[in-house]
């Protein structure tokens, strides 16, 4: 039998997406010198719904190049999402963003918050869900954005966006668990 070698150009862009901090500088260097934007979001990403594609979509909207983040699986455990969470690993969870046209970078971090990361990329536009505050100051509050301090003092934004009502990966699984 004679193996499989065809080349997969799709999925070989898909793949190019997927970035480590040392290969990110490269890609970044560019988008600001074509004047390109950089928005950066970040989180778990387990179960990709039409709430995340409107979010991520409008974050795209924000700027010339959308970096996401996306926790490890160590760090989601971390997070106490669940004891099956992430129901799916790390490297698939960003394949599937990284498929996504209006993506320009998937990063995964093994902290449990993004603020290393955050101050890595030095986005112009640090975006988060509007059960987030822009404003709050306090890193205390469960409102607070994770990077917003470090943001504004590059010049940088931080804005948030409604979520689209009624999606959730919470709510997903529990529709999963209630159908067994």
């Amino acid at each position: 039998m004679v193996p499989y070698t065809q080349k997969h150009p799709a999925l070989d862009v898909v793949q190019s997406k997927i970035y480590v901090r040392e290969t990110l500088i490269k890609p970044s260097i560019v988008w600001r010198f074509f004047g390109r934007k950089i928005v950066f979001t970040n989180g778990c990403f387990d179960i990709i719904h039409r709430g995340h594609i409107d979010y991520l979509a409008k974050a795209s909207d924000l700027g010339g190049a959308l970096i996401v983040g996306i926790n490890s699986d160590a760090s989601v455990k971390r997070q106490n999402k669940g004891a099956a969470r992430p129901l799916q690993d790390e490297q698939t969870r960003a394949m599937i963003l990284a498929s996504l046209h209006f993506v320009n970078a998937v990063i995964i971090f093994d902290e449990d918050t993004p603020e290393d990361l955050i101050s890595f990329v030095k986005p112009d536009i640090l975006v988060k869900g509007a059960d987030y505050d822009a404003n709050e100051k306090d890193p205390k509050s469960k409102k607070y954005i994770v990077g917003s301090d470090l943001v504004k003092a590059n010049g940088g934004e931080v804005r948030t966006i409604e979520y689209l009502e009624g999606f959730s990966t919470s709510a997903i699984e529990q529709k999963i668990i209630a159908a067994r």
